[in-house]
C-alpha cells in the first residue's frame, strides 16, 4: 500500500486543531497526530515519490527511499515521546504556543527528510527556525528572549547559504534534486556550510549551547531531537565519503568534553554531550562506507532515544525545583527515585555500555574507522567515549541525584512526564537487546554483530578506565568543582567581542562624520559667504539695472558669440 498523505501534512494540520481546541480535546489530538503520522508513514513504500512541475522545474516535496524512511519512524516516535512528555502544560506556561510551534517544528523536520528538491528542502529549512525559536522564547524570560533572537538569526543565515548553494547549483546542472552535492565548486562549498550550521561543526556550534539550556523543559525535548538530526540527515544524503567530515566530526566528539566537564548548568552539559554525539555521527558519514552511514544514522536514531531521555530527567528536576546547576542539587534520589532511575539508564546508553542502545550504533563507527584505514582517528573517537562516559553517564545523574544533599524535598513530576521518560528507556533497553530492531530500518543492509567478545572486551575496559579515571582524580583533588562561572566559548566573538567591535566602530564612524562635516563647512563657508556677497541684498547682482544697460550687454555676449562662431 502506498500512502497519498505528505507526512508532514499530519502535524501541520494537527498544529492548527491544536490552536482552536482547548483541555482534553486537545491532548487527545496532541497524542492521535504522531500516531496517525506514524500509520501515514507505514504505508509510504520505498520508491515513493510526489511531484509536481514549478517554473519550469520538478519539484519532489515528497521522496521516499530507506534514508528518509529510518529517519521519518524516528522522528514521529520522538514526537509521540515528546508530545506525551509535555501534556501537563497549562495556559500559564504557555502551552498553545509550545504545542502548536511543537507540531509545526516536527511536521517540517518530516518535510526536510522527504523533501526530494532544494526548494522543498528549502522551506522546511527555514520552517525548522522559526517554529522552533517559539520553543526557547515560551519560557518568557529576557535570557531566553535574547537566546532566541540569536539562536534564528542563526538558523536563517544557515537557510540563505542553503538557498543561494542551491541556485547556484541549478545553475551549474540544471537540476533541483536533492542527492549527493559533494564539495566540487562554491555551491557545495555554500550547501555544506548551510548544514554544518545546523549540525553545529567546531566554530559554528554556539548557538544550540546558547539557546537549548534557554528553552521551556519540554521545548527542549523537542529541538534536541529534531534540529541536529535534520542536518545529519543531509549530511549523509549529500556528503556521503567526504574525507573533511571525518576530521570535523572527530573535533566535534573531543573538544565539546572538556566544556561539560566544567559546566555547572547540567543542561548545558547536556548541550556540549549533544555535540560530541553528533561528532560520531558527522565522522562515520565522512567514512562513507556501508557500515559507517550505518552507524552513523543507527546513532541518530539512539542518540534522539538516549538524549531525549536525559533531557526529559533534567527537565523534570527543572519542572519540580526551578534548579538546574549543578552545585544547587543533589540528594534527590529520596523523593524522586523513579525520576533518578531513568536516568541512569540514559546515562547507560549514551556511555554506550553494553545491552543499551549506545553500543549497538557507536560500535559499528568505531569498527568502520578500523575498516576504513582511519586508524590514528579511532584512538581519538576512544578518548572521546572515555570523556561522555564522565560528563554524560556520571557527572548528570550523580550531581542532580546522588551528590551532596541539597535539602531539596519535592516530588516525582507528573505521571505524564514519567510514562514518556519510560517510553524512552524501554526503548533504549529494547534496542541494546535486540538490535535487529534497529538494523533492519537501516539503509543498507547489516552484516554486524556488536556483540562479539572484542568489541564487548574492549568497551568494558574502555568504561573502566573512565571510571578510574575519575575516581582517581577525585582522589587527588583535581576534578573541577561545581561552580558557579561563566566559560567562555566561541559565542564570545558574536556576544561580547563581536558587540564592543560594533560600538566602537560606531563611534569612530560618528566621530569621523562630525570630523568630515567640520571639514566640509570649512570649505563650503567662504563659498557660501561670497555667493551671498554677490546675490545678497546689497550685492552687485540684486541691484535695479536699466533697461539700457541689459540691451548693452545682450548686445556684447551676441557679438561675441558671432565672432567666436565664424572664425
Amino acid at each position: 500500500m502506498t500512502s497519498s498523505l505528505p507526512p508532514f501534512l499530519v502535524f501541520f494540520v494537527g498544529a492548527l486543531l491544536a490552536a482552536v481546541t482547548r483541555g482534553t480535546v486537545r491532548k487527545v489530538l496532541l497524542v492521535l497526530v504522531p500516531v496517525a503520522g506514524a500509520l501515514n508513514v507505514w504505508g509510504v513504500e520505498e520508491g515513493y515519490a510526489w511531484q509536481l512541475e514549478f517554473l519550469g522545474y520538478v519539484l519532489e516535496p515528497v521522496r521516499a527511499d530507506r534514508l528518509s524512511l529510518l529517519f521519518g519512524y524516528l522522528f514521529h516516535l520522538a514526537a509521540f515521546i515528546a508530545v506525551v512528555y509535555s501534556l501537563h502544560l497549562k495556559k500559564a506556561e504557555n502551552a498553545t504556543v509550545q504545542h502548536v510551534a511543537a507540531l509545526v517544528y516536527a511536521g517540517s523536520a518530516l518535510g526536510a527528510v522527504f523533501a526530494g528538491d532544494f526548494i522543498s528542502l528549502f522551506v522546511f529549512w527555514e520552517l525548522l527556525a522559526v517554529s522552533s525559536a517559539f520553543l526557547i522564547w515560551s519560557r518568557r524570560g529576557p535570557g531566553s528572549a535574547r537566546a532566541g533572537m540569536r539562536y534564528l538569526v542563526v538558523q536563517v543565515v544557515s537557510g540563505v547559504a542553503l538557498l543561494a548553494g542551491a541556485l547556484m547549483r541549478v545553475h551549474e546542472t540544471g537540476t533541483l534534486s536533492f542527492g549527493f552535492v559533494g564539495l566540487d565548486g562554491l555551491s557545495g562549498w555554500l550547501i555544506f556550510l548551510a548544514i554544518g550550521v545546523k549540525a553545529a561543526f567546531p566554530l559554528l556550534h554556539s548557538w544550540l549551547i546558547d539557546a537549548y539550556p534557554e528553552g521551556t523543559p519540554t521545548g527542549t525535548v523537542f529541538l534536541s531531537a529534531f534540529t541536529t538530526k535534520v542536518a545529519v540527515y543531509a549530511l549523509a544524503r549529500g556528503f556521503p565519503e567526504t574525507e573533511i567530515l571525518v576530521y570535523a566530526g572527530a573535533a566535534m566528539a573531543c573538544f565539546p568534553i572538556f566544556y561539560a566537564v566544567i559546566e555547572n548548568d547540567l543542561r548545558r552539559t547536556l548541550a556540549y554531550s549533544m555535540i560530541n554525539q553528533i561528532g560520531f555521527m558527522v565522522c562515520g558519514i565522512g567514512v562513507g562506507s556501508a557500515l559507517a552511514i550505518n552507524g552513523a544514522v543507527a546513532h541518530a536514531f539512539n542518540d534522539v532515544l538516549f538524549k531525549g531521555l536525559l533531557f526529559m530527567s533534567m527537565g523534570a528536576v527543572m519542572h519540580m525545583t526551578g534548579k538546574t546547576k549543578a552545585s544547587d542539587l543533589g540528594g534527590l534520589y529520596k523523593t524522586m527515585p523513579f525520576t533518578a532511575v531513568l536516568c541512569m539508564i540514559g546515562a547507560a546508553s549514551i556511555s554506550a555500555v553494553p545491552l543499551f542502545n549506545g553500543f549497538v550504533s557507536k560500535s559499528m563507527i568505531m569498527s568502520a574507522l578500523i575498516d576504513g584505514g582511519y586508524m590514528w582517528i579511532w584512538p581519538v573517537m576512544l578518548f572521546a567515549s572515555a570523556g561522555v562516559v564522565e560528563h554524560a553517564g556520571i557527572k548528570i545523574p550523580f550531581f542532580a541525584f546522588f551528590a551532596q544533599d541539597s535539602g531539596i524535598r519535592t516530588r516525582e513530576p507528573p505521571r505524564n512526564m514519567l510514562a514518556a521518560m519510560t517510553v524512552a528507556a524501554i526503548a533504549c533497553v529494547a534496542i541494546g537487546v535486540r538490535p535487529g530492531l534497529l538494523y533492519g530500518l537501516l539503509p543498507y543492509a547489516v552484516d554486524y554483530h556488536p556483540y562479539d567478545a572484542s568489541h564487548v572486551l574492549t568497551q568494558i575496559q574502555l568504561l573502566a578506565f573512565a571510571i578510574g579515571a575519575i575516581v582517581v582524580f577525585q582522589l587527588l583533588k583535581i576534578y573541577p568543582a561545581e561552580i558557579r562561572a561563566v566559560n567562555l566559548d566561541a559565542d564570545w566573538f558574536y556576544r561580547r567581542a563581536g558587540a564592543r567591535l560594533v560600538r566602537r566602530t560606531g563611534d569612530a564612524v560618528a566621530q569621523a562624520g562630525v570630523a568630515l562635516r567640520s571639514a566640509a563647512a570649512g570649505v563650503a563657508r567662504p563659498m557660501y559667504e561670497g555667493a551671498f556677497r554677490a546675490h545678497g541684498p546689497h550685492g552687485p547682482l540684486a541691484r535695479s539695472w536699466p533697461a539700457g544697460s541689459m540691451v548693452l550687454w545682450v548686445a556684447i555676449m551676441l557679438a561675441a558669440f558671432l565672432l567666436f562662431q565664424f572664425l
